[in-house]
């Protein structure tokens, strides 16, 4: 087995002493059947990034985590990447116009969906009609919004046939992030609008019992989160469609911020997942790379070690740079940062030796702030297979000082 366990977690890749502190946190608090780090984890908000926690008959909001349902939709189009390498600056020129970044919205298209009429709405309403009519508000207000952080609007090159993938990543956005907030304060006897104390990053996991009525609205309010999240990244990988007058013939769509009912030896479990992409056998998966590095779409395998992994794997290349470290604190009266180790010059001389075409994005999404792709996929290739390797062409993300409190 690739796998150590260290202290009852299973641990894939090289241990981050954080994330590891984090993950034997969450073993001991609650009904576990299981604690577990990929190779990409590093250090999150209670249950670490990279981390999967299986519980017995319990839900953990703060284990999901404030961007519920975050995950990537990737579409295979009918075009060759040949066929745009010329036009590639108008292309992308013409992503960063339409499809929203950031907080706001670029035009006023007004986005609807079947979603907005969905009963589970109900779940609000039972909170209190100011919360309800507040977050659906929000909610239709940001539908097809991508936000900030490192949420983006890729096109690439598969490497073994040519053609031009498009991809995206990003979650529920502020509806998301104050449902995860307003059940968190709920839990803790709050008002669900109520403003959250500043809690620690490794407090022990809030949990809810699944057939309380808080767990059981919870659960309700995650899915819809999770309908939503699947609406916007299926509504922008639309506007890239059409802005390249093409149609795609293959997709690959999951979330690696979720809570899933899941039978694993025999009996049902809980799989949280926080920054880990679900692989069951067959089960397809984009894991995405930075914008100086490969990108996969993988299939689970049926091994004994993908059925030890409870059929999880990495979402991405995994941080080993805090924002902080890499572009520096930044001083939001002046607009300025001070004390980043990467430099704006350093990161363009990167991606442009990668030859990608970039738009937006600061320092502290840069190439450097990423493990290699390659060495994550490596330690989980027990349970997972590579079917498609890509390489980004053009990377699109909110400017470098957007700021957006749903941004990760």
């Amino acid at each position: 087995m690739a796998y150590q366990i260290i202290d009852g977690v299973r641990v894939w890749g090289t241990p981050d002493p954080g994330a590891m502190s984090q993950a034997k946190t969450c073993a001991e608090h609650g009904n576990v059947l299981q604690a577990l780090l990929m190779a990409d984890h590093h250090k999150g908000y209670s249950q670490p990034i990279g981390g999967v926690v299986a519980y017995d008959g319990q839900i953990s909001p703060s284990g999901v985590g404030y961007d519920i349902a975050c995950g990537n939709k990737a579409v295979r189009t009918n075009l060759m990447a040949a066929d745009v390498k010329t036009s590639l600056p108008a292309i992308m020129d013409a992503i960063a116009r339409k499809v929203s970044f950031g907080v706001g919205r670029v035009n006023s298209e007004k986005v609807d969906h079947p979603l907005f009429d969905d009963p589970d709405w109900n779940v609000y309403n039972a909170i209190g009609k100011q919360e309800h009519d507040k977050l659906k508000a929000l909610a239709h207000s940001q539908l097809g919004t991508v936000g900030s952080g490192n949420h983006y609007v890729d096109l690439f090159e598969e490497k073994a046939t040519g053609r031009l993938w498009i991809a995206n990543h990003f979650g529920s956005r502020g509806f998301g992030h104050k449902t995860a907030s307003g059940f968190l304060n709920l839990a803790a006897g709050r008002e669900f609008l109520g403003k959250a104390p500043g809690e620690s990053m490794d407090q022990p996991p809030v949990l809810l019992d699944l057939n309380s009525e808080l767990g059981d609205m919870y659960e309700r309010a995650m899915k819809l989160a999770g309908r939503y999240a699947y609406a916007g990244r299926d509504y922008v990988i639309g506007q890239v469609l059409s802005i390249l007058s093409a149609q795609a013939d293959f997709e690959v769509h999951n979330h690696h911020n979720f809570a899933w009912r899941e039978r694993h030896d025999g009996k049902e479990a809980v799989v949280v997942r926080k920054g880990a992409t679900p692989s069951a056998p067959g089960q397809l998966g984009f894991i995405g790379g930075s914008m100086g590095d490969i990108s996969v779409i993988v299939r689970g395998k049926a091994t004994d070690e993908n059925r030890d992994s409870f059929y999880s794997t990495v979402h991405g290349a995994g941080r080993i740079m805090s924002r902080t470290q890499a572009a520096g604190k930044m001083n939001w009266k002046t607009r300025t940062r001070a004390g980043g180790q990467i430099s704006a010059e350093a990161m363009k001389e990167a991606v442009d030796a990668y030859d990608v075409e970039l738009r937006g994005a600061g320092t502290d999404e840069s190439p450097f702030v990423y493990r290699k792709l390659q060495d994550v996929l490596d330690a989980h290739s027990e349970t997972i297979e590579v079917l498609h390797v890509l390489k980004p062409i053009g990377v699109c993300m909110a400017g470098a000082d957007e700021f957006d409190p749903y941004k990760d």
